[in-house]
């Protein structure tokens, strides 16, 4: 049975929580998909078959909850992001982050450091604003969000993206690789070869920029972006079975 959090900022947010034992695992899904994908039901699958607290939601504009996608950007995902893990949670968490998530949970590791228990970057996505602007769209199509505020491409994951100058001028507010970003916790990318959304160069360049004192990436030849093969599913379950030993430990 879905329920729905009303946030500090009044959005109505449909989530799926499993209570059970700590550190708790949140999933953060991607730009312009819900709670109901494949990974995110393995997840939940992997936390049932260990009793483990379990959190997956859907952020405003996105699968069940209130609001228009073509509406949201990222400060207000992020904001849902913390509203549903300070209100539905307890203790720190292992966040993991797909596409889009891993940025959300970038800033809220930087927000409520003290929130985190580790992260899972799949395919992680930050600061993706810049580089669709600079490098995915057309002269055209950037005009056109300058004229109209929005523009739309085909997406090979559904309906088209709806890309918006609102979208645009916050992601330029909530960069994480402008700045330092420390991550005092054990982060593990995982990165498809074969992603073609996101590229593994963005990978690289996260583990780069950012200091820890256990950070590492896992190249995984041939995969794409969904990440969603019984053999990634089990390389994101046994990265999480780490994660959780050391948090216990």
């Amino acid at each position: 049975m879905t329920d729905f959090l009303t946030t500090p900022a009044r959005r109505h947010l449909a989530y799926h929580r499993l209570r059970g034992t700590g550190p708790g695992v949140v999933f953060l899904g991607g730009f312009g998909s819900d709670m109901e994908g494949t990974k995110a039901r393995f997840l939940q699958g992997w936390a049932t078959a260990r009793g483990r607290a379990f959190l997956r939601f859907d952020y405003s504009g996105h699968g069940q909850s209130s609001g228009r996608f073509d509406e949201g950007c990222i400060g207000d995902w992020a904001a849902d992001a913390r509203a549903a893990v300070e209100a539905l949670t307890e203790g720190p968490q292992i966040l993991i982050g797909s596409s889009m998530g891993g940025w959300i949970a970038l800033l809220l590791a930087r927000a409520v450091p003290e929130r985190v228990a580790g992260l899972i970057g799949i395919a992680a996505a930050p600061d993706f604003t810049v580089t669709t602007w600079q490098d995915e769209l057309t002269e055209a199509e950037r005009a056109e969000i300058i004229a109209t505020g929005r523009t739309e491409k085909p997406s090979a994951y559904g309906a088209p993206y709806a890309f918006t100058r609102r979208l645009f001028e916050d992601g330029a507010q909530n960069l994480v690789l402008d700045r330092p970003l420390p991550l005092p916790f054990p982060v593990r990318l995982l990165q498809g070869t074969a992603d073609v959304d996101v590229l593994p160069a963005v990978a690289l360049r996260l583990l780069d920029h950012a200091t820890g004192p256990d950070l590492r990436l896992t190249l995984v030849k041939d995969a794409d972006h969904r990440f969603s093969t019984p053999d990634d599913l089990a390389l994101i379950a046994a990265t999480l079975d780490d994660l959780s030993e050391r948090g216990e430990g």
